[in-house]
């Protein structure tokens, strides 16, 4: 089992996936990826740095995947935010864990339709956002359990 993602809280890290990521539109979400590894090296180590300083801890966070959530006030009411925020999160708990690439920083906005859209095609939004941006990574086999192979299970 993956670990659960990381939240990102704080506003510069929500602008920064912004302004130095990239991002891609779907009918109930867009998804904005930023690549830590791909960072200008100055702002690497800067942020390494404060990171260091707040979990203590570079290496788990070099292949962690961080998730953070918006939902706008476009969108409607607290309630109808709520919701969609909701929804988002339980669309990337089921897809991120397994298919997400490790080492990027991940920001779902939700969008009008966030609510009204089947669940299923929420995730399916997802999982083609996940695709587009190449952040998409196939998850490991593991129906048979782990280094057990098919002809050799009754031996």
């Amino acid at each position: 089992m993956e670990q659960a993602p990381q939240r990102l809280k704080r506003r510069r890290e929500f602008l920064e996936v912004a302004r130095a990521g990239r991002k891609w539109a779907a009918p109930g979400l867009v998804l904005q990826v930023l690549d830590r590894h791909a960072m200008p090296t100055g702002k690497t180590e800067d942020r390494t740095e404060s990171r260091q300083q707040v979990n203590g801890d570079s290496t788990a966070d070099e292949k962690s995947i961080r998730v953070g959530f918006t939902v706008s006030r476009k969108v409607g009411g607290a309630v109808v935010r709520n919701r969609a925020r909701r929804r988002l999160r339980a669309a990337v708990e089921r897809v991120m864990p397994t298919h997400a690439a490790p080492g990027r920083d991940y920001v779902v906005i939700g969008r009008g339709r966030t609510n009204t859209r089947p669940f299923p095609d929420l995730v399916g939004d997802l999982e083609a956002a996940l695709r587009k941006l190449n952040a998409w990574q196939e998850a490991a086999s593991t129906a048979n359990g782990p280094g057990i192979d098919k002809e050799n299970r009754n031996a």
